[in-house]
């Protein structure tokens, strides 16, 4: 059985939720792009943001490694939403290196 028909197997087993993640991931995959993660050059120093903020990346998943809670987070960013987090996680496994380097750039600036 090859790889393709595992996965077509798995579809009938898996709810509407499992399937809707699955498509984003190899859209994800497919892309290389992040929803809800943006660069742009003049907005903070065109380090990845969340859209519709200014908030970059790094300075959530520092919050989250300094213990932060995602309820945390969320509170200390009222125009966050739980997805802008999700989204966030993301970003940060597959651009592990990018966002520590950011992190100490902007610990030391």
């Amino acid at each position: 059985m090859t790889v393709l028909e595992k996965a077509q197997a798995l579809l009938p087993e898996m709810t509407s939720g499992e399937k809707a993640q699955l498509l984003q991931w190899i859209v994800r995959d497919l892309s290389g792009t992040f929803p809800g993660i943006e660069q742009t050059p003049d907005v903070a120093g065109g380090e990845p943001t969340i859209v519709r903020t200014r908030i970059p990346v790094w300075l959530l998943v520092q919050a989250r490694m300094l213990g932060s809670s995602e309820a945390d987070i969320l509170r200390a960013f009222p125009s966050l939403r739980a997805e802008d987090l999700i989204n966030a996680w993301a970003y940060y496994d597959a651009h592990h290196d990018e966002i520590e380097l950011q992190i100490v750039e902007n610990e030391t600036a």
